[in-house]
């Protein structure tokens, strides 16, 4: 299927989603491989993981509407980037869809969950007591899913080693909607940062939460 969301944030950002309905086979038509990326793929288990893995790539080589070979690696914190390119990029995928955000001048996160009820039985190894004491979020599943993914997306735009969900980032009250914003302190080796992280749900149970700065 091709693109199901797009969102154009600001001239240089970009966020999208790809609704995954392809096999391996039809996805892998849609690029262009070598022999090291066949071997990832060939790496990983048949079924969702292949499968994420491969729309991710097709997604983002959509949205740079390039039919040329795009150079995607994985830094030594895990972060993607791409090779001899000024764009930041972001990834993420979660059971149907595939998220990816570019931008040509700042930097991305962004993270997409299907929502679920356990995600109560973790809660407090994410957020700190003074975080579930807010009544947005406490035991409301969705709350908590707009906390995991505001996190989340935090920490892949910061995409560094070290950064701890409960001990580094804090989330500021906030109203819970289907779609809205909330400010998350970061406390960074280079200093304490403040992060609007943006955050929608989809009409199909997904939680999805952007950062760009």
């Amino acid at each position: 299927m091709p693109i199901v969301f797009n969102k154009k944030i600001d001239d240089q950002t970009s966020l999208a989603l790809w609704k995954i309905e392809e096999t391996e086979e039809e996805l892998i038509k849609g690029l262009q491989l070598k022999q090291h990326e066949i071997e990832v793929i060939d790496s990983l288990s048949k079924g969702k993981r292949a499968l994420h893995w491969l729309s991710t790539r097709l997604l983002l080589r959509t949205m740079l509407n390039t039919p040329d070979y795009i150079d995607c690696h994985i830094d030594e914190h895990g972060k993607p980037y791409l090779v001899n390119s000024d764009t930041s990029i972001s990834l993420s995928h979660s059971f149907d869809y595939a998220a990816v955000i570019i931008s040509r001048n700042k930097t991305v996160g962004v993270d997409i969950e299907l929502i679920k009820h356990k995600i109560k039985l973790i809660k407090h190894k994410f957020l700190s007591d003074l975080e579930l004491a807010q009544k947005q979020v406490g035991d409301n599943t969705e709350g908590l899913y707009v906390c995991w993914c505001a996190k989340e997306a935090v920490y892949k735009w910061y995409g560094k080693k070290g950064l701890e969900f409960k001990q580094h980032m804090h989330i500021k009250p906030f109203k819970l909607k289907k779609e809205g914003s909330l400010l998350v302190t970061v406390n960074l080796p280079e200093g304490t940062r403040d992060l609007t992280v943006n955050y929608f749900k989809t009409p199909d149970g997904y939680m999805l939460g952007y950062v760009v700065d």
